[in-house]
């Protein structure tokens, strides 16, 4: 089976906060957008609200200028998910994360839909193999996962699941590419990436409160002032590298001490070390950086890192936190 070689229109199903965002980036990249809910009356309303709050968007410097009429002019309200996706080269599915609804809704739009449209979940977790079995020709199926709130977050994970064809995932690629977004494919498990990364500091989190070594107002602020300060410019193997891997081991004995075999430094890491392996300072660590770029990298990093901190200077403490 073919799939489409490219996308045109599209089809966003589940007019949510999500969903309603995937609609607004998908319009504002110039793609006619169909949007259904589970009736036509909830899609119009819907399509109302994506516009007035694109226009508040763009009053307030958060979308360019003219974001809202581009928006209003490709974005329509469909009476059915069936008639939303009939013609559609690409369909969004972003129906609530429960595993009955969304196959129903996978169903009901893929015996709607042409049957070269690719078709793409925005499940968080669930897996892609799971949901594809309810969809007619799979090969055109696949995981894309947008990040909370869809107009302002880059990353969309990619995920195939077992039948999905190449060609499916080159041309979603594409239009996350060109709707400005940055995408990264991963492999079908649970949680994915960003969600396994994610609830694991979420888990280890809650475990700090039940100790009493913290608050939850105090780990939100260790957090957000160190090392997820750094993780909104670099990911954790940019910073273990360039900290130096054997800091990194050292402290992972440290915390295996304490806290047991669910801190010992993982065997990979060891590895590496043994190796000779450290990081910038050695010349080779996780990633392959280019030993001749060190220097510019960490200028960079510096230089991020005092904007970031003054950015968020001028932008004060957020509300209510």
């Amino acid at each position: 089976m073919t799939v489409t070689a490219s996308i045109s229109t599209t089809a966003v199903v589940g007019s949510g906060y999500m969903g309603g965002g995937i609609a607004q980036v998908l319009a504002l990249g110039g793609h006619p957008v169909r949007l259904a809910d589970i009736d036509g009356q909830t899609a119009e309303r819907a399509r109302i609200r994506l516009i007035r709050q694109a226009e508040d968007f763009e009053a307030r410097g958060l979308m360019p200028l003219g974001a809202a009429d581009t928006i209003g002019k490709n974005l329509s309200a469909a009476g059915s998910i069936e008639d939303a996706v009939a013609g559609a080269d690409y369909i969004a599915e972003a129906a609530p994360e429960t595993l009955t609804v969304k196959l129903d809704t996978l169903q009901r739009i893929s015996q709607s839909a042409r049957t070269d449209a690719i078709i793409g979940t925005n499940t968080s977790a669930i897996s892609i193999g799971e949901l594809a079995r309810a969809v007619v020709n799979p090969e055109r199926f696949l995981g894309v996962h947008w990040m909370n709130p869809a107009p302002f977050i880059p990353g969309v994970e990619l995920i195939p699941g077992p039948s999905t064809a190449p060609e499916a995932i080159d041309v979603a690629e594409a239009l996350i590419v060109k709707s400005g977004k940055i995408p990264a494919r991963v492999a079908d498990t649970p949680g994915f990436v960003a969600n396994r990364l994610q609830f694991a500091l979420y888990k280890e989190a809650m475990r700090i409160v039940e100790e009493g070594t913290a608050t939850p107002a105090q780990i939100d602020a260790v957090v957000s002032n160190s090392f997820g300060f750094r993780l909104a410019l670099f990911g954790p193997f940019a910073i273990g590298d360039m900290a130096g891997l054997d800091v990194y081991e050292a402290a992972y004995g440290t915390l295996e001490t304490a806290y047991g075999d669910r801190f010992s430094p993982p065997e990979s890491l060891t590895r590496i070390i043994k190796n000779g392996d450290l990081g910038l300072k050695s010349g080779r660590g996780i990633l392959d950086i280019d030993a001749a770029k060190t220097e510019a990298l960490l200028a960079y990093r510096d230089h991020a890192y005092a904007r970031l901190s003054q950015l968020r200077a001028e932008l004060g403490k957020a509300p209510g936190l």
